[in-house]
């Protein structure tokens, strides 16, 4: 009798070192997930920032180009129009992060925005005095400094979201990552031309 409560008790013992290793093993998982998720949303942010910063220099750039060029009305108006509409898409909540299609949406935003940019900056091509201006050329270097931000920072969250969607995908962790909110994230689609740096040869 007494060794059949023995042999009881070890499988009891045994059930709960397997609960209490279970537990332990998905709480690590959870954490990891958590680790990789808050990586994700820290490298959006720094890529938001970039964007926001280019954001805020366009005015004082168109201002100076026109300045010297006030007759290239379409170019003006195609950054006008690019900017607002990139500014719709501009701070947003990271709950972006999770939608494919508005996530699509917010990158061609920004990608027309960096062209009608390229195009307003070769507008100088035409016009020596404004090349020779000093605040065109300190906006033109902040611009070209931002846009080189981006594609950093774009490159960090292009990573920190390929962990990140790798990780939800392996097993057994692909089990358990949807049920825990944990959902694959949308990222930049192969090497846009935006992300090059507009650059004037002087």
């Amino acid at each position: 009798m007494a060794k059949k409560a023995s042999g009881g008790l070890i499988v009891l013992f045994v059930i709960l070192g397997l609960i209490v290793i279970g537990f332990g093993a998905y709480k690590s998982m959870q954490n990891r997930l958590v680790t990789l998720d808050e990586n994700v949303e820290s490298a959006w942010a720094q890529v938001q920032n970039q964007y926001q910063r280019r954001y805020d220099l366009i005015p004082n750039l168109v201002s100076t180009v026109k300045g010297y060029a006030s007759h290239e009305k379409e170019v003006f108006e195609n950054v006008a129009n690019a900017r607002a509409n990139a500014g719709g898409q501009l701070m947003i909540t990271s709950d972006i992060l999770n939608d494919e299609a508005a996530f699509a949406r917010f990158q061609q935003a920004q990608d027309e925005l960096g062209s009608s940019l390229r195009r307003l900056l070769a507008v100088s091509e035409n016009y020596p005095e404004l090349k020779a201006d000093q605040n065109f050329l300190a906006l033109q270097d902040q611009l070209e400094g931002t846009e080189n931000r981006i594609a950093t920072e774009r490159m960090r969250y292009i990573d920190a979201v390929k962990n990140y969607n790798i990780e939800i995908r392996k097993f057994p962790v692909s089990f358990f990552a949807k049920n825990m909110g944990f959902e694959k994230k949308a990222t930049f689609t192969a090497a846009s031309d935006v992300q090059s740096a507009p650059k004037v040869e002087f």
